[in-house]
Formats: C-alpha cells, structure tokens, sequence
C-alpha cells in the first residue's frame, strides 16, 4: 500500500478503538516511521519511538529489586503509565531474538514483567527486509503471528503530496517528477543514495547552499544539478500566477516538469491558481493541465483553500469545458 492508504489504515485502527499490533514493512527512507508521527499527531497521541536494538532484556522487563521475601521487577520510566498514544518499536527486526522474545510478551499480552501497558495505547512496529540490505534478524513465527502486516511501497503522488506540504525545494519536487526512478534507488555501491528521506535532507542543504551529494550519492547529484542548471531557464513564475505574461510551453520535457511544479509552488491564493490554469490550458497539452490541477488541489487542500479555488475556476467561462473532462479531480 502507498503511506497514503497505511496512514488511513492506521487512522482507522486508532477510530475505531482496535487494540490490533501492526507490523509495518518496506524499504528504509521510504517514510514508515514519518506516518507512524503523523498519525499520533492527527489523533492527539502521544509517541514513544522504542529502539528494541539498542537495548537488553533487562531495558525493557525492567531490574529485578527485593520486595519482603521474594523480587519484582521495576519497570523502565520510559514506558508510558498513564494517557493515551502509540508505542511505536521502530526497526524491531534489528533486534537480536532474545530481545524480540521480550517484547512478544509486551505485543501479546500489553504486559512484561511487572509493567502492564495503559489501555488507551496501541503497539504498532516497523521494520525493513532482507532484500533491503538491512542487517535484520528473522521474525521467529510466533511473534510474527501476533501482528497483522502492512507492506508500503514507493508512491510518488504520495512524496509530492508530503513535499509540498513539507516545503521541500521545489527544484527538487520538479526533478522527482522528471526522473521517478530516482525517488528510490538504492545502491550497493555507495552508502549515500537517493530515497524520500534523503531528498528530503537535500532540501535542507541546498537551503544551506550546501552540496547533497553526501546524502544522494554522486550520480544522483550529478543529474539533479544538470536538471537545475536547466530549469534556471524558466520565465518569471510571479507574473504568470498574476496574468501579467503569458510565455509559451517549453518544448523541454525536463523544463515543462520545473515549470509546472514551480507554478504550484507559487501560487497562494485562489486567484493565483486560478491564473496558472488559464496559462496552462491555452499553451500545454491536457496531460501537463491535469499534472498541475492534481498537485495544485492537493496543495489547496491542505492548506484550506481548496472549495474558494474549486469555485473559481467552475465558475470560469475558459476553466469549465477543461473541468467536464475531468471531474474526478474534484473529489
């Protein structure tokens, strides 16, 4: 499933109150556990990220202290007691066995030693595959039945969805569209390759005017500072969103994705939005229109814009035969 569809799926465990342990899979930098935060966010629950490999046995049961005649066990402060949340086991395959064995009891029973854990928390995991290159453990079988498994792939409506959201450097939303291969492409060769999370570092160093070759690796690099060196090509974005020029379509392929993703970017109101339309269905074809309203509702969206934009451009003569063909996009 895309993070998209995990984090409803999630959402609605949280909903509808199922004390039911999710074991998240999927490839590493692809965002599991940014969903997991997200979720607690969005349902008002507290967030305990727990490394399971970086603790022992006695971490989690808690230390053995003598109590009359016999000992008990002293929980670890970092269990939550009280509220409600999401213990979250990030990387829980990285665990040795032993300690997964300690944990079974905590996934199964919501208790371990002499802590139990709060019923208003949920025990969800995560963790990457052995085709990952991720120096992982195998799940023994019965800790394994005591999750239901989600698997997350890749999805690049998903990242731009998050990217625009996030105010990742539109440079690089542009470069993502023009080269999806790119999104995630790990490489044995080299430590440093390109994923969701690393892109998402990128942004910060380019910010920082920083070379992000150490978080993509070199080739990656490579072909995103040839597409920036492209796209400085661009026409003045600002005049377009406010109907003062009205340049034509770049024949570039990699040009038409900088310039579609710059001018969603850009646009902050609905009459902006509504201007970056009109452009583009009297110069592009109707594949680069739908790209544009695609990321632009979505940007709307989220922002709370989207019924004030959506009225606008119904309510326009050159907007409305664009729109018949494309009501899906409304919804």
């Amino acid at each position: 499933m895309s993070p998209d569809k995990l984090k409803q799926y999630l959402k609605r465990l949280i909903e509808k109150d199922l004390k039911i342990s999710a074991m998240i899979w999927g490839a590493p930098g692809i965002g599991k556990s940014s969903v997991v935060q997200q979720v607690a966010t969005e349902t008002d629950s507290e967030f305990i990220d727990l490394r399971l490999s970086q603790l022992a046995p006695t971490d989690l049961r808690g230390l053995p202290v003598p109590k009359s005649e016999m000992s008990t066990w002293l929980p670890p402060e970092f269990l939550p007691r009280s509220g409600k949340g999401i213990l979250f086991l990030d990387e829980i395959n990285m665990a040795p066995p032993v300690m997964q064995g300690v944990a079974q009891q905590l996934i199964l029973d919501r208790k371990v030693g002499s802590y139990t854990l709060p019923e208003d928390w949920h025990i969800w995991a995560a963790g990457n595959r052995k085709e990952d290159r991720a120096s992982v453990y195998d799940m023994p079988a019965p800790l394994s039945n005591r999750f239901i498994h989600l698997e997350v792939e890749i999805s690049l409506p998903a990242f731009k969805q998050y990217a625009y959201h996030a105010k990742i450097n539109e440079q690089i939303i542009g470069f993502i569209s023009f080269k999806q291969n790119l999104l995630h492409k790990m490489d044995k060769n080299s430590s440093a390759w390109p994923s969701p999370r690393s892109w998402e570092m990128s942004s910060h160093l380019l910010a920082a005017k920083l070379d992000i070759s150490p978080a993509i690796g070199e080739a990656a690099a490579l072909e995103f500072n040839a597409y920036v060196e492209i796209a400085e090509q661009l026409p003045d974005i600002q005049k377009i969103i406010e109907g003062k020029e009205h340049p034509p379509f770049p024949p570039e392929p990699s040009l038409r994705y900088a310039i579609v993703t710059s001018v969603v970017t850009h646009c902050k109101s609905p009459d902006e939005g509504l201007n970056g339309f009109k452009w583009l269905i009297d110069v592009a074809d109707a594949e680069w229109v739908q790209l544009f309203v695609t990321d632009l509702f979505s940007v709307f969206s989220q922002n709370g814009q989207l019924q004030p934009l959506q009225k606008k451009m119904i309510s326009d003569n050159k907007c409305q035969p664009f729109l018949s063909d494309y009501m899906r996009l409304l919804h």
